[in-house]
This record gives C-alpha cells, structure tokens and sequence, in this order.
C-alpha cells in the first residue's frame, strides 16, 4: 500500500501532467495551419508561372475524438481534455483531376485554360472526340484518360495552321521552340513535385498509396514516351532548327562536371530541362521502364554513343584545355554506370569491344576509349607539350614543377574516375564483369606487337591510352597486394594452362622450349574445373598490359634520351670551330643550326611530357608496390616450399627448377628487371618508403641462383639493377652476366664489369662485407675466373684508351698550329673534327671502365694476395702491369698530354698511383717478383727507376713506399739473374715445350679429347677464358684433365742434369778465372 497521501502528487502524476501541457500546446499550433473546408487547392492563376505549384488536393476535415479524462487525486481537473487531430481526408477524385491538370498541363475544359491565360492547354480535339462516344461525358480528368491526353498534346502542333477561332489561342500559347522531350522532362519534374507534395500531406495511409499508385501509373506513361521520344523523335511534331533525340539527355548529362564547359550548364535550373540534381533519378526511372527484354538498349544506346564519343574527346588539347568539356563526359558517364542495369547494358553494346577494331583505332572506336586514351604525352597530344612545355630551354626547375603538379592532377582525377567507373561495371553483374576482362584480354590480344624492338606507333595501342589502363589495373589489384601477402596463394600458378583469356603460345619461356611449354599446358589444363578468379584475372591482366604497354613507353622515353643525346652531336659537329663563320656556307650552315635547335626543343619538350606521366610520385609507387609483389610472387615460385616470403626462400635456390616456373613468360622476369632499371634511375627516392628490402631479395635470388633464368641478357640486366641500387652483392654472376649474346656482346660486358666494380667497391667500405668478400676468395678456383676477368679488361681498356689518348694528343697539336691547320680544306678539317670527337667518346668509357678496374685491383691486392700469385695468373698480372706501367712514365707519356683530361676523365697521376700501388701491395711475394722479372717484353730496371723519380718528384708515395719500391727493384733484379741462370737449358727436347707457350713444361698434363700433352699452368689459364679444348674446341674441364706422369718424371730429371751441368760448367769457369789471378 503506497505511504502517499490523497494530496500529494506522484513523479508519476508530474510526468503525466507536463505530457498533457505539450499535447495541448502542439495541438493549439497544429490548429494554426489547419485547412479550411472545401478544396484546399489554390484556384489556376490567370498569370503563366515558369514553375508553377502543383495543385493541393481537397481536405475535409473531421472532428477528432475526444481524448480520455486523465484522473487526478483532487476533484478538481488540472488540465481541459486534449482532442487528437484526425488524419486528413483526401478526396481521390478532384485531387487526380487536379494533379493530371498540373503535371500534364491539359485540360478538357475550356474555361480552366482561360483562367490560366493558356498555359494550360484545351485539348478541343480531344473534347469534341470523347463527347461523340457518348451523350453526356464528364470533363474532369481521370487516370483512364491520360494515354489519350498526353498523345492529344503532343500531337498538337504550334506550327499547324487553324480556321477554328476557339482552338486559335491554343495553338499561338504553345511554346514555339519546345522539344517533345523537354515538355516531357518538365511534365516528369511537376510529377514529382507532386508526389513530394503528397507524401507531406497527413493523409491516411490508404488514401495516400492510392493516389501514388495513380502517381505511378502517369509517370510510367510520361517516362515511357520519354524513351520514345529519344528512339524516335519525329514521331511527334517538333520545332526546327533544335537537336532532337538523344543530344536532348546527352546535354543535361554533359553538364554535371562542375568543372565542365558553361555551354553545357545554366545558372538557373528550367522547369522543362534536367538539373544535375535530376539526371540520376530520370535514369532510374527510364531503367525501370525499359530495363525488362532489353529494351534500355534502344532508349539508351545512342546517348550513349553521342556521350563517349563526344567531340570534345579528340580536340587536339585533350586534357589540357582551357574549356575541360572532356570532364562533362566523365560526369555524365559516372550518372549513366550508378544506374546497374544501365551500366551493365553499356558493356553489352556492339562498340563496347567493336568487331573489326585494330590495335590502332580501338581506342577511338571502342566506347571507353576516347576516355581512356587522353593523356600527356607528345606523340598523340602535341598540343599540350606545345603549351606547357614550349621554349624548354628557357624553363626554370620551379617553372617545370608547376607544369608537372598541373598535368598531374588532371591526370590523376582522370585515372581515378576511370578506376571508378570500370568498378562500378565489375560490380553490376556477372555479365558486366567479365565483359571488363574481356575489354582488357583485347586490348592485350591486339598490341602484342606493340613490345617488339621495331614497331610503327601507327600501328599500334598509344602510349597514353595503354598507361591509363595499367593505372586502372594497378588499382584493381591493390585489394589482393596486401603487406603480408596473405592473399598471394589465390593466385592460380597454372593460369595460362587453365585460361586462354591471354594467349602466351609465341612468347619466350623462362627456361623451356615451345614443345615443353606446349605439354605442360596440355597436361594441366581445365576439364569442368572450378572457374578462374577475379584476381588470378586482374594479375595476369596487369603483367601482360605492362609487358606491351607500360614497359614500352618507358623505353619510348628512355629512346627520347639517345635522341637527345644524338642532335647534341649533331650540333657539335655542325658548330665545329667555327670557322665557317664569314664564309660562303655561313648561310647554309646557320639554317642547318636552326632547324636542328627546334627539333631539339621540341624533344625536350616531349621528354618533359613523358616526365609528367612517367615520373608521377603516385603513379611510380603504384607501379613499384605492385612490381614489388610481382618479384615476391615469382620468387614464390621458385622456392620448393612455395613459402616466400613468409619465410623467406633459402639461397641458392634447388638446382631442379618447377616446370610451372620454367613455362611462364619470359617478359615476367624481363618487366621487373626493367621496371626496377628505371625506378633505381629515375625515382630512387620512393624505395625509401617501401620495397628496398624485397628489391635486393630479388636480386640476390636470381644471381645466386642463376640457372633459374636461361637469358644472359636478363642476368647482365639484374647486374645492372644491383649497381643503381648499390644495396648488395652477388659474385656467382659475375661471368655469366656478361655473355649476353647479343651482337654488342663484347662491349655490355664492359658496362656489366663497371657495374660490378662499382659495388664491390661500395661493398668494401662495409668492414662487414668486406670480410665476407675475403671469405669468398679464400675458394681460389672460383675467385681466379674473377681476378683473370679482371686483369684481361685492364689489359684492353688501357691498350684502348692509351692508344686513343695518343691519337687525341696528335690531333690537337695539329690544330694548335693555326696557320697550317686554317689552310687545310673545310672537309678534311671537318672530318678531323669529327674523329676528334669520336676519340674522346670512347676514350672518356675506356679510361672511366680502365680506372674503375685498375682501383679494384689495388683494393683485392691490398687483403687477398694467394690468389693473384696462381701460376695462370701471375705472369698475366705482372705483364699487364709492367705494360702500364711503361705506358705511363716510358718515352711514350708525351703522347698521353691532352687538353681539358678531366673532360676525357683520365687522370695520369691518380692512375699511376693506383697502378703503383698495386706492384707495393705484392712486393712480399717472391712468385710476383719472379713473374715481373720474367716478364722479357716491358720490364726494365730503368724504367722501375724512372717510376720512382715521379714518385718521388709528384710525391705519389709516401717515404716509406719508396723505401718499398727501392726493395721491389732490388728483389726483381736477383730474382732475374735467378732465371737467366735456370733458363740456360741449352737445346731442349721438342717433347718437353708447352705446344702454346714453348716454354718448358713444369706440370704436363694430357687432354682427354685431343690426347695432346700441355703444361697445366697454360691449360688453366686458357680455361678461365674458354671453356674447350684448344686444339678441337671441344668442351673440357680442368677436372677432365689427366697428369701425364712419365713425362713429367723425364721432364724433371731433364732439369736436373742440366742444372748440375751448368753448376759444373760454373765452377769450372770460377777455377780458371782463380788460376789466371
């Protein structure tokens, strides 16, 4: 029992109360705007508003039941009775007269036209008709009738001419320049400004359904001839003079850009034209309506067509226009693809993927190609080199970075909205989606060609449309590229056995025939299986694109540079020394300047175009992250365990390479190589951010596992990668690398050895490298073939570069005579010229290779001695340094005196001490000591002596060399009469020479295949060059070999019989010599 006395209040009484005060203070508002009795809809004004209101259907009202007494504790009521208002009622039939006056704009009744001045029009022929069915006919509007209305109006024609006086005011009211379609539109946008209407109203719920329900009914017949109009707009009368059909929905669609063209825009929204806000619901409902069967394509197929392939797609400005009318066209896209089935009915059309479309006007004749092929780049766009990138030799840094940011973000806003919008079809349907793939699969299919080293660009897919579809790939794969790599797996390995959607059968494999490639395919092949997946598509899709694509415009550019480089000469040679200023070819010579100065800057400013693009911060990181997961994926592959990276695979990977490795395409490998070229050349900055670490896994992979790749050119391209980066070190390679079997074999192994040097050269700075590098050299056999290499670049690179820098030297002295040089010929002095320059090309890449080798040798001498002093080596080194060393302080260095050396970048006095130090660095081993004293061609004790003037003179050494070097001379000459000593042999056996060398053979050993007997010495060191037999180039191996024992056993007691001869014939001279004293 409550404790509560009858007069206290409860909370719960207090509750109540303030719940019934604002009741009553709601209902009291409410009343306010109550409608009155009667109709409540406005009478039709006499005056023709541009947007008129629609009509408010009739309202009467009820009174609303009275609401319960609340009781209190006190007899006194605290509150009146609140009354709850009724729903409204909604008189169905005067509101669907009302509302079919309002949207259609008709009328059967005269006097209503009247009032309003016109503006609705009087359907007199329809009236006359319908009161001849019947005696008596009610003129209010009604559902039934609004077929025959709305066909009553638009049959009617302002042009038509009348005698009936009545119908007259009709006629001259119509507006004369209206389109069928934009009084549809504007008869649509009342519609729904009734339903808004409606919906506000309280009415019951009943009520209000019924009349949406007739709402529909009319929109679908409005909606339905709107279609019809745009198939078929001279079904009905029309105004001259206006574009009718389907330009009428491409207009409102081309102005939805905000930053679009204002000829296709208005400041002020029509009543009869599509705003931006009202595109997308007219789509949905002309997509309702016409969707089933099909339909859609005919309504819509043209608008389509005038929309993509717009005439502001291929202006010659592109995307650099003042008027970006090309953004219209993606705005009204975007509108067209938010609507699925419309979406998935633009990838059904013909043009979608055209029948007949080549390589070359695809882009222009497939739907989406006019969007996809805007782009930068100077080939297919001149005009925007022309206007962003003109005078570039008058282009300051900052004034190229504003062009850059410029183009780029229009690019990027285009690539986005493309990625978009091929999203948005991915996603629509089934049938949508792999029409995308197939869109992509062709654009593959038809630019194979496009990869080859001699291709017309005529011919082919443009370098803008191909890098705008690797953009929209890239981001396609982003989802699956994840840092942990945990979707990698739903990458099928076997794809190009369980799909043709690219076709692979004429490309090289990795590291397998045609035949092999062909059964593997065959014996993996799908029977019934599960279908590909999305990713496995996207993948293979985005390699295959940058393989004929991406990769191609990249070496379009890289191709600019030699260009480049190429005028720069022809500029040199057309200037010379001037001396055809004043003359009679000035004229000729000047225009000739002239026309070479402006394709000059016109190559400059396409190389900044293809910079804009290509150089992008965000489209190199894209390409890089997926570049990145690409070298992890085929890393993967390779490794047994099929883990990588997770954990890493163990190196060197299994000599048996997975057939599924060896069949996939060779231009896998080619586009990651190549792809991490130029990144690590031209934005080494953005592996700072990501993929430094998976970038050097790559390289050390495959040069340590080389006989994963059978293309040398492709291992020489991973050399060259691991020198841009200079993060690492892999020696297994270094021979192989450099037979890459093209025809300039000979001079890219000098480039990969460079390459190789200099990071070996980074690698030694590193104590810890630097001790692993030691560790590797303690395997002699394998480290000779690297010192021999070495030793025979030295050997030709200086010959070369010597022989040129002499060649250089005469020529300049012969021009430093003006007198005598001015009276020779143009011609000859042109062609003088023109040597000249070609001299100091390849004399500047001898003495730069030459150098760089010469200060390895200096750095492996200083730690590693045991290997230079190998029989096949020592003699080779010593006689390659005395050669140089002759070269450099003998009679010959006069001629070695040019102008401007560090311009050929030869430096005599850094080279010399470099090769000094080199013979300080094995002063301590007698083997070297002997070798140099051997060596009958260059040593001599004056020229030692020489060196160590200059030494002393340019103070190249420090004391304590020369104390060194005065010890080297003096170890050299003993070791000298040494030989001389043992080399008086007197006649020797022909059987006992080495069939190469003619000297006396110390080691014979007999040849498997030839059966001919060698010193083993000679043998070895013929091998580290060639690996066959000398006298039948047959293969052969130093394990092959077999000692021919008895020889040697001959051989050796030869020596000592002579020697004890010569030891008799010594003594003998020393007694006579004693006796005459």
């Amino acid at each position: 029992m409550s404790d509560a006395t009858p007069n206290e209040h409860t909370p719960q009484d207090d509750a109540e109360r303030i719940r019934l005060k604002r009741l009553a203070k709601l209902q009291t508002s409410a009343s306010g705007f109550a409608a009155p009795s009667g109709s409540s809809t406005p009478a039709i004004s006499t005056s023709r508003p541009s947007s008129p209101k629609p009509p408010l259907p009739k309202v009467i009202s009820k009174p609303s039941p009275a609401t319960k007494k609340i009781l209190e504790p006190t007899p006194t009521p605290l509150e009146p009775p609140i009354r709850k208002k009724a729903p409204l009622h909604l008189d169905l039939d005067i509101w669907e007269d009302e509302m079919i006056t309002g949207v259609l704009k008709v009328t059967l009744d005269k006097s209503v036209a009247e009032q309003s001045s016109y503006d609705i029009v009087w359907l007199k022929p329809l009236v006359d008709e319908i009161k001849s069915e019947a005696a008596v006919q009610s003129l209010r509007l009604n559902i039934d009738l609004i077929d025959r209305l709305l066909i009553a109006r638009l049959e009617i024609d302002p042009k038509a001419m009348t005698d009936d006086l009545d119908f007259l005011p009709v006629l001259a009211s119509l507006p004369p320049q209206q389109t069928i379609f934009e009084y549809l539109v504007g008869a649509w946008k009342r519609l729904n400004m009734f339903r808004t209407s409606l919906i506000k109203k309280g009415y019951t719920p009943a009520e209000t359904q019924t009349a949406l329900t007739r709402l529909d009914k009319l929109r679908d017949l409005v909606i339905s001839y709107s279609g019809l109009t745009l198939q078929e707009p001279e079904m009905f009368p029309q105004p001259s003079g206006r574009l009718l059909g389907p330009p009428e929905l491409v207009a409102p669609l081309l102005s939805l850009s905000t930053l679009s063209t204002p000829l296709y825009s208005s400041s002020t929204a029509s009543a009869n034209t599509l705003s931006p806000t009202d595109v997308e619901l007219f789509l949905q409902d002309l997509a309702r309506r016409f969707e089933p069967d099909n339909e859609i394509d005919e309504v819509l197929g043209d608008v389509v067509r005038q929309l993509l392939f717009h005439e502001s797609l291929f202006r010659p400005e592109g995307l650099g226009g003042a008027v970006a009318t090309w953004r219209g066209v993606v705005g009204g896209l975007e509108a067209l693809v938010s609507v699925k089935s419309i979406a998935v009915m633009i990838t059904r059309m013909p043009e979608w993927i055209p029948a007949n479309a080549t390589a070359a006007n695809f882009e222009k004749l497939s739907l989406m190609g006019p969007l996809c092929r805007l782009g930068v780049f100077a080939r297919e766009w001149p005009a925007i080199a022309q206007s962003y990138f003109s005078e570039p030799e008058k282009r300051s840094p900052q004034d190229l970075e504003s062009s850059y940011a410029s183009l780029r973000g229009t690019l990027k806003s285009l690539q986005g909205t493309l990625f978009q919008i091929f999203n948005i079809l991915v996603r629509a349907a089934p049938k949508s989606r792999e029409a995308v793939l197939q869109y992509f699969s062709k654009i593959v299919s038809l630019n194979v060609k496009r990869a080859g080293l001699q291709v017309d660009p005529d011919t082919v897919a443009s370098d803008s449309f191909m890098v705008n579809i690797q953009s929209v790939l890239y981001r396609f794969a982003e989802p699956f590229m994840d840092a942990s790599y945990t979707k990698i797996d739903r990458i099928d390995p076997l794809y190009f056995a369980h799909s043709d959607r690219i076709d692979v059968t004429e490309e090289t494999r990795i590291k397998a025939t045609a035949q092999e490639a062909s059964q593997w395919a065959e014996e993996n092949r799908l029977s019934g299986g599960p279908a590909l997946n999305f990713i496995s598509d996207i993948f293979y899709l985005a390699v295959a694109t940058s393989h004929y694509g991406y990769q191609k415009t990249i070496s379009s550019y890289i191709e600019l540079d030699k260009h480049m480089e190429d005028i720069e000469r022809h500029l040199s040679f057309l200037n010379g020394d001037g001396s055809w200023m004043g003359t009679p070819l000035q004229a000729r010579i000047q225009a000739s300047i002239n026309n070479i100065n402006n394709e000059k800057a016109k190559v400059q400013s396409a190389q900044y175009a293809y910079e804009a693009q290509l150089k992008d911060p965000e489209l190199v990181f894209r390409s890089i992250g997926f570049t990145i997961f690409l070298s992890v994926w085929l890393i993967r592959q390779a490794d047994p365990k099929k883990t990588h990276p997770n954990p890493l695979a163990e190196l060197p990977l299994s000599k048996d390479v997975p057939m599924s490795f060896r069949v996939l395409p060779e231009y896998i490998v080619e586009d990651i190589v190549d792809y991490f070229h130029f990144a690590t050349r031209h934005a080494p900055d953005k592996f700072e951010l990501a993929g430094k670490t998976e970038l050097l896994t790559f390289i050390l992979t495959f040069l340590s596992s080389t006989w994963y790749i059978k293309n040398p050119f492709l291992k020489s391209k991973i050399n060259d990668v691991l020198f841009l980066s200079i993060w690492g070190y892999g020696r297994e390679s270094t021979v192989e690398v450099e037979q890459t079997g093209a025809s300039s074999q000979f001079y890219d192994k000098f480039n990969a050895r460079r390459n190789i040097s200099y990071v070996l050269k980074v690698v030694w700075n590193n104590p810890t490298h630097r001790e692993a590098l030691n560790r590797e050299a303690e395997n002699v056999d394998k480290f000779i073939r690297f010192i021999n290499l070495m030793i025979n670049d030295v050997t030709y690179l200086m010959d070369e570069s010597l022989s040129e820098l002499t060649q250089i030297h005469d020529i300049q002295t012969e021009m430093d005579n003006k007198e005598e040089w001015n009276s020779k010929p143009l011609e000859y002095r042109r062609e003088r010229e023109g040597t000249l320059r070609q001299l100091e090309r390849h004399a500047s890449s001898y003495t730069t290779l030459g150098r760089s080798t010469v200060e390895l040798l200096k750095l492996f001498t200083a730690e590693t001695k045991k290997p230079f002093m190998m029989p096949e080596i020592v003699d080779k080194l010593a006689a390659m340094l005395d050669y140089n060393l002759e070269a450099l302080v003998g009679p010959r260095m006069q001629n070695l005196k040019v102008r401007q050396p560090e311009k050929l970048r030869f430096d005599p006095k850094a080279l010399l001490s470099d090769v000094l130090q080199i013979f300080l660095n094995l002063s301590d081993q007698p083997e070297f000591m002997k070798a140099i004293a051997g060596d009958g061609r260059s040593y001599s004790k004056g020229l030692f002596e020489q060196a160590e003037r200059i030494m002393f003179r340019r103070s190249l050494k420090s004391g304590t060399d020369l104390e060194k070097w005065r010890l080297l001379i003096t170890k050299v000459e003993e070791a000298k009469e040494t030989l001389e000593a043992e080399d008086d042999l007197g006649d020797i056996p022909d059987e006992f020479l080495d069939p190469l060398m003619f000297s006396i053979m110390r080691d014979p050993v007999i040849l498997p295949t030839s059966r001919t007997t060698i010193d083993r010495s000679t043998i070895k060191s013929h091998l580290l060059s060639d690996t066959t037999d000398p006298f039948n180039r047959m293969p052969l191996a130093i394990e092959d070999v077999v000692s021919n024992t008895e020889l040697k056993s001959r051989i050796d007691a030869f020596l000592i019989e002579r020697k004890q001869r010569n030891k008799a014939a010594g003594s003998g001279l020393e007694d006579s010599m004693n006796v005459t004293h």
